[in-house]
């Protein structure tokens, strides 16, 4: 069966090992980044890419992304997720998926830890500025400003793609996944930041 890869490029040097085992044909984990920030303007921005498919919760923590609802999010439908740091210090994040449910939409967030077999492992989400209550609903933490929101809302063909544009990167080992949600992202007070329960999580070794 294919393999996950997770791949550096350090200094024109690339150093390759096999990762976690993929769940379906065709699935796989990339990732890539330079070791050192860019010099100059014409040096390459850090980047890191992390595609696979959603497999069974059944097979966490050793599946790269898992389904706790696969009504929603099928089993084998995919998912990629791009990580870039930016020349200004900031970061962007896309997230695409294929196969969801169709002309519905997703809420989506980054979060602190790895995902597990319950919807509950995966944490909080990340903040740049952590809100001292948790769990977090205030608005003037609990914003796509302070978070990464990256709420979808598919196709007939139940895909979808969204970016967040930050104006600042991760902590060392801070944000360690992407979760899917039910519902879009609220935005009001007691309710900020919450979008219905966890449908489904990807692993990212996030920069």
């Amino acid at each position: 069966m294919p393999r996950h890869k997770f791949t550096v490029l350090n200094k024109g040097v690339l150093v390759a090992a096999a990762g976690i085992l993929a769940f379906a044909a065709g699935a796989g984990l990339m990732a890539t980044a330079n070791a050192a920030e860019p010099q100059d303007a014409k040096a390459p921005v850090p980047k890191l890419v992390v595609g696979t498919v959603f497999a069974p919760v059944s097979t966490a923590p050793w599946a790269q992304a898992v389904t706790y609802n696969p009504e929603l999010v099928p089993a084998g439908s995919r998912v990629q997720v791009k990580e870039e740091l930016r020349r200004n210090g900031g970061t962007r994040i896309e997230l695409r998926v294929r196969d969801l449910g169709a002309d519905r939409v997703y809420g989506a967030h980054v979060h602190t830890k790895p995902c597990g077999k319950l919807p509950t492992d995966a944490g909080p989400h990340y903040q740049d500025q952590l809100d001292p209550t948790q769990p977090s609903v205030d608005p003037a933490f609990a914003n796509p400003n302070n978070e990464v929101w990256l709420d979808l809302t598919t196709n007939k063909d139940g895909s979808a793609r969204s970016i967040a544009t930050l104006d600042w990167r991760f902590r060392d080992g801070g944000a360690r996944s992407v979760v899917i949600h039910e519902m879009a992202t609220h935005t009001h007070a007691g309710h900020a930041g919450t979008a219905g329960s966890r449908l489904a999580c990807v692993n990212v070794p996030f920069m």
